[in-house]
């Protein structure tokens, strides 16, 4: 029980005292057993606090209240637990870190705080694991604990070949901080990737609902007009290599499966290395890596301390040599501005989208115009 600290003059025979620690500031007295007393089912906890056994600065106490830090639980004697029995599970141990995987994952911190840490997830790295993926960031945490007792905690999740900013927090309050700020869409992401084609609009929003698709197990997610959730995504084109291919700046404002993907395809332009939702068009000739090219290039969100936490991550290998390759010029990459623009909602928004789209082809038209007459 590393997180809460008992009165040391209690004996087994006496009612136990328990100061509530920092990192159990605002959770539920019956969470606070699971985290600290895990042998004490909810109904044992329901019932000492039903009979008045449980206590909170000398107040009863029931199991969905919340408790803060500083507070004295009184928990009744050790003899009140029943036995365990042997059919119990035992909790399974994590093995060991090597010296190799801590220095991996310590390699990734990109931003570090008492209750924040960013890495830079690279490609190929799952975030937690599943059937077949033994090797994941959940499976290295305890590699970045540093100076706390506590491993980090995961709050959101990159699809595996997905590269950029992942947020970890290192205590359960900034976890539930931040779940909060996720939740209600407070968190700010902005997304760098390569797209096949060119869009005909520049500066957009996409409007797809996304579902399951039927048949793959939920491993697979598609436009559903019907019974999908409302998935909204803004885009605006960075550079443009000719009409073969294009570097956008994404931000998802809601937060579905693989939203990204599946919005970029829908339109026609799937992103460069996506064979899940692209098929062989997502492929590019001419020495573009055959990688998926989604970059998790921005996060944004209220920490908690009051600040704004704002950190960005620098692409992989393979992502930046696709651009240098290209010709893009990675300084452009940062304009788009990462609160949610109002116009884009209204028709007047929508109007303003087509005309500077129109706007720029004609520019392109008039320079495309003055190149022949200098060449002539």
């Amino acid at each position: 029980m590393s997180d809460a600290k008992s009165d040391p003059t209690a004996t087994a025979d006496d009612a136990r005292n328990f100061t509530i620690a920092e990192d159990d500031h605002g959770i539920r007295l019956d969470r606070w057993f699971k985290r600290h007393m895990p042998d004490a089912s909810f109904n044992i906890v329901s019932r000492w606090s039903r009979t008045g056994q449980l206590r909170v600065d000398g107040k009863r106490i029931a199991p969905g209240d919340r408790i803060e830090a500083g507070q004295v639980l009184r928990v009744p004697p050790l003899e009140a637990l029943p036995v365990a029995t042997s059919t119990a599970k035992p909790k399974k141990q994590r093995p060991p870190l090597s010296a190799e995987d801590e220095a991996f994952i310590q390699s990734l911190v990109i931003y570090r705080d008492r209750s924040a840490i960013v890495i830079d997830k690279p490609p190929g790295l799952a975030t937690q694991g599943g059937t077949k993926t033994d090797r994941h960031v959940d499976g290295l945490l305890d590699g970045l604990q540093f100076e706390q007792e506590n491993r980090p905690k995961l709050v959101h999740r990159l699809d595996k070949d997905t590269s950029g900013a992942l947020l970890l927090a290192r205590s359960s309050n900034a976890a539930a901080h931040f779940a909060k700020a996720f939740s209600s869409r407070t968190a700010k992401k902005l997304y760098w990737a390569l797209i096949v084609g060119v869009p005909s609009i520049e500066d957009g929003m996409i409007e797809l609902p996304i579902g399951k698709q039927p048949g793959t197990g939920g491993e697979k997610m598609y436009v559903d007009e019907k019974e999908g959730s409302p998935a909204r995504t803004r885009y605006r084109v960075v550079e443009r290599a000719g009409n073969a291919t294009a570097w956008v700046e994404l931000q998802p404002f809601t937060g579905r499966t693989h939203q990204l993907r599946v919005h970029m395809a829908a339109i026609g332009h799937p992103i460069v290395g996506d064979g899940k939702y692209g098929g062989q068009d997502a492929f590019l000739t001419g020495g573009v890596s055959r990688k998926l090219h989604l970059h998790a290039r921005r996060i944004r969100i209220d920490h908690p301390d009051g600040s704004k936490l704002d950190v960005t991550a620098e692409p992989p290998r393979h992502f930046a040599e696709s651009l240098g390759h290209l010709g893009f010029d990675m300084e452009l990459g940062d304009a788009l501005p990462i609160d949610e623009p109002k116009f884009s909602e209204t028709a007047e928004g929508k109007k303003r989208a087509v005309s500077a789209a129109a706007k720029a082809r004609r520019k392109d038209r008039k320079g495309e115009r003055r190149n022949r007459t200098a060449r002539d």
